[in-house]
């Protein structure tokens, strides 16, 4: 089995930065692909940073040249760094990830619960 946790949202001022953190827990070989979404009250989940199996990146307007995904295999953990932190900003944070779990080819895919992120202008 395996679990999702994200973490490093906080209370931040505008125009400053975070690094979230979404680490996979269990028996892992390494990450597939991994989203990122956010939802703020009142709205729908946004697609805030996608990364393919083959590494490409992509990121809405909103967020392009603010924002970078990145994964980092060995430590089980993919990240998002959260940079010119805007007010718009504000809403929960959450991961979901297609991990290979096996040489055979075995993939899981799953969500975190999600971290916080609050900016304060």
């Amino acid at each position: 089995q395996v679990q999702l946790v994200e973490s490093g949202g906080g209370l931040v001022q505008a125009g400053d930065s975070l690094r979230l953190s979404c680490v996979a827990y269990g028996n892992i070989l390494n990450f597939n692909t991994v989203d990122w979404y956010r939802q703020a009250p009142g709205q729908q989940r946004e697609l805030v940073a996608a990364r393919s199996r083959g590494g490409s990146t992509d990121y809405p307007d909103s967020v392009k040249g603010r924002f970078a995904i990145s994964v980092d295999n060995a430590k089980n953990t993919a990240y998002l760094q959260l940079n010119d932190l805007k007010a718009e900003d504000t809403a929960v944070y959450v991961c979901n990830a297609e991990i290979l779990i096996d040489g055979d080819g075995t993939t899981w895919f799953g969500w975190g619960q999600g971290t916080q992120v609050t900016v304060s202008s």
